[in-house]
């Protein structure tokens, strides 16, 4: 079993090289702690909140279908991730996927920076909905967390303060180094598992008290009715697949990963496979004791929180129900903490190529983390969690869709293409399949929406006004696509 992090006999001036990135970070992360921070991220607060939705959604016998399918899409998208983070493992992630794939002197320069431009967006957004989350389901201990505390802004609660105090707190906790940082993360995770197991034991064992574990009756449907639950599963599997989210978290952190050829493929198969896994016991298991319940989870976010703690509730007792809030809470705190470090290196490693605002692309001296893009990153999403779940949600999932995961899925088919001999440590199975089916699924998840358009609309308007601000920066920098093209043969 490889170890989670190297020690100082590893590299005994204490930094590794890193090939082709001068930047500075050390390569300590190995396989084991490479999975966890992608299983931190991918198991926060949205399975626990989610759950009662894709069951509203799709329905009890579709509900468990809308996983498997989003574990299917995220494996395809997965296999995309591995081949690019293998080929190119560097601090940043898609943003130096997306540089090399479509040139660092040709449109890549654009895509690059309309990829860090989008991130400025939803890594906040991200951020904040697992603070909105965390801060939900402190509101079981504490009520009051509801009250809005100034009368001119009601939508603003005390609950969005805490959000954004604990958005601070992690931002202080991962000012430190990485071998400090995946030892905290062990911690975090303890508490995940045990949060995980205390819903799944808690829903068979409350099926165990009633009887055993059956299928809900599902109500009749008409012939209108059948021809919508295609979109009822769409629906479902959107949300199950922000719940996969996280299983690439270990690419933006590539350029401190130990044999990156080897860590990062394994670490984004077995962490979908593991989370896939829980994913659908979980949904199993609180099938019974959810009931009707579920159906109205849509309607307020108070019983959203609530019907999980619920089911412990019914079967342990009371004792149960804040047992399991108080491990989503922390469940939900852990996922911020591997967010916010992965996505910590993307404004860094853009501001080191010169495409971003250089003042982030600083090394702290003593720890040797980007520590200025981290506060930034922390900064901003604390402003966030001053908005609703939902609105974070949609607006962060349908953007990255359209200007990160496309991109690559069609990125990786044309690499292959355009540098047929480049060196591929990892090559992906049954290609192009994989690619191909997770631009379909995505697709899919896109087209059955109720308000499609207009989601799409606000996307459009991020890659605009991305865009127009490169188009700027590039002219005035003599930047693709206004560089002036080399002299053939000059003359002496």
């Amino acid at each position: 079993m490889l170890p989670s992090v190297s020690t100082s006999a590893d590299h005994p001036t204490g930094h590794a090289p890193i090939a082709g990135d001068s930047c500075g970070l050390e390569r300590r992360i190995g396989l084991r702690s490479a999975v966890l921070f992608n299983m931190l991220e991918m198991i926060g607060v949205g399975p626990f909140i989610t759950l009662p939705l894709v069951i509203a959604a799709a329905g009890y016998r579709l509900s468990v279908w809308a996983w498997v399918l989003g574990a299917a899409i995220a494996i395809a998208d997965g296999l995309v991730w591995a081949e690019l983070g293998a080929a190119f493992p560097r601090a940043g992630g898609s943003y130096a996927f997306l540089r090399e794939i479509y040139g660092p002197k040709g449109a890549g320069n654009w895509l690059s920076f309309l990829y860090v431009w989008q991130v400025g967006f939803t890594a906040p957004l991200s951020i904040a909905s697992g603070c909105i989350g965390l801060s939900g389901f402190l509101a079981v201990f504490w009520p009051s967390l509801d009250a809005a505390p100034i009368a001119a802004l009601p939508a603003i609660h005390y609950a969005n303060f805490a959000a954004a105090a604990a958005c601070l707190l992690v931002t202080v906790l991962l000012y430190r180094n990485i071998s400090s940082i995946a030892r905290m993360a062990w911690v975090l995770f303890a508490g995940v598992l045990a949060a995980l197991t205390g819903v799944i034991v808690s829903g068979f064992a409350h099926a165990a008290a009633t009887g055993g574990w059956h299928m809900p009756a599902a109500p009749p449907l008409s012939a209108l009715g059948q021809i919508g639950a295609l979109g009822g599963l769409a629906q479902a599997t959107l949300l199950a697949t922000y719940c996969y989210w996280g299983y690439y978290n270990i690419c933006f952190l590539a350029g401190e990963v130990r044999r990156p050829e080897r860590t990062i493929p394994h670490a984004i198969l077995l962490s979908v496979l593991f989370v896939s896994g829980f994913y659908i016991l979980m949904n199993l298991a609180a099938l019974p004791s959810l009931g009707d319940a579920a159906s109205h989870a849509g309607q307020s976010a108070a019983l959203r929180f609530q019907l999980v703690a619920d089911i412990a509730r019914s079967a342990f007792g009371p004792w149960a129900g804040y047992t399991i809030a108080a491990l989503i809470v922390w469940t939900a705190f852990a996922s911020v903490f591997s967010l916010q470090l992965g996505y910590s290196r993307v404004p860094y490693a853009a501001a080191r190529d010169g495409n971003y605002f250089r003042f982030l692309g600083a090394v702290h001296p003593k720890h040797g983390i980007p520590h200025r893009s981290l506060v930034a990153l922390g900064v901003v999403g604390a402003f966030f969690c001053f908005f609703s779940l939902t609105q974070v949600i949609t607006l962060l999932v349908i953007t990255r869709i359209l200007l990160q995961f496309f991109l690559q899925q069609f990125g990786v088919i044309y690499l292959r293409v355009r540098k047929p001999d480049l060196p591929r440590p990892f090559r992906m199975p049954l290609y192009p399949l994989p690619p191909l089916f997770a631009m379909a699924g995505f697709g899919f998840l896109l087209v059955y929406r109720v308000h499609a358009v207009k989601e799409l609309a606000v996307a459009a308007g991020i890659a605009v006004s991305g865009t127009l601000l490169y188009l700027f920066r590039a002219h005035r920098l003599r930047q693709w696509p206004f560089a002036s093209a080399p002299i053939a043969n000059p003359q002496p």
